[in-house]
């Protein structure tokens, strides 16, 4: 393995990854796998690769990342939060490209919890006057 660059935590609803960036060729491997083997759909690919590509810095990094916890969309989304991260700490001047699209705010959205004594988060159960 390359030496290690940096390294950050990305989140995205009850997703977590942890990511490190290397200098490399840019290969991509999540949770011991290449990216088209953990990832089927182009989206998702294209998801991770985001923040390297508005930084245009695709061919000259390796990523490694470990991720848990959520569903495949929420696990592409902290990975790109991760990588974000980790290239804010290598170069803090691509700060500006980044944020205007969108990859340095982390996407809060997650489930509510269910209510005790109700249906669902928001559900009731009907209201009986008599």
């Amino acid at each position: 393995m390359a030496e290690i660059i940096y390294q950050a935590v990305g989140r995205r609803k009850t997703s977590v990854a942890r990511v490190r960036l290397m200098t490399g060729n840019g290969k991509i491997i999540i949770n011991d796998k290449p990216i088209d083997n953990y990832f089927g759909s182009a989206a998702l690919k294209m998801i991770v690769k985001q923040p390297l590509e508005a930084t245009k810095t695709l061919a000259k990094f390796d990523v490694y990342a470990n991720v848990y916890g959520g569903g495949i969309s929420g696990q592409a989304g902290a990975i790109r939060h991760g990588i974000t991260r980790a290239l804010l700490k290598q170069t803090p001047d691509t700060r500006s490209t980044l944020k205007k699209a969108g990859y340095v705010t982390r996407d809060p959205r997650m489930k509510e919890r269910k209510k005790y004594g109700q249906k669902g988060a928001r559900k009731r159960f009907q209201f009986s006057k008599r």
